[in-house]
């Protein structure tokens, strides 16, 4: 979905606002004038930064969530193979804990050889 204004709007922004100072600070088209241009682009600056600083946040908070997750199925990982160690590998502890028990396992699939020509 496209968004209805430019992507680069906040430099647009002030642009307009030094280019309308240039050519007459004081005109107004409508009911539009300079300081209203400037009060938008200040806003959009703001929220700008605002969203900058949340997105660092934000990759912070996943880097923490992916190292915990790591390190949760790294236990989990530990924890099916001490259960594969102590019951086998077709117990139904094993299976209980979460692993495939090896009678419930497909077989391999058999390549066929194919004589040399």
């Amino acid at each position: 979905m496209s968004k209805p204004y430019p992507t680069d709007i906040v430099s647009k922004l002030q642009t307009a606002v030094s280019t309308w100072k240039t050519i007459d600070p004081a005109l107004k088209i409508g009911s539009l004038s300079v300081d209203d241009l400037e009060a938008a682009w200040g806003r959009c600056e703001a929220l700008r930064q605002e969203i900058g600083s949340l997105e660092a946040r934000l990759t912070d908070l996943r880097n923490q969530r992916d190292e915990a997750y790591g390190t949760g199925w790294s236990y989990i990982t530990r924890l099916r193979s001490g259960i594969k160690g102590v019951y086998g590998d077709d117990s139904s502890e094993y299976e209980m804990i979460g692993g495939t028990r090896r009678s419930e396992r497909k077989p391999r699939s058999k390549r066929v050889k194919r004589p040399p020509a």
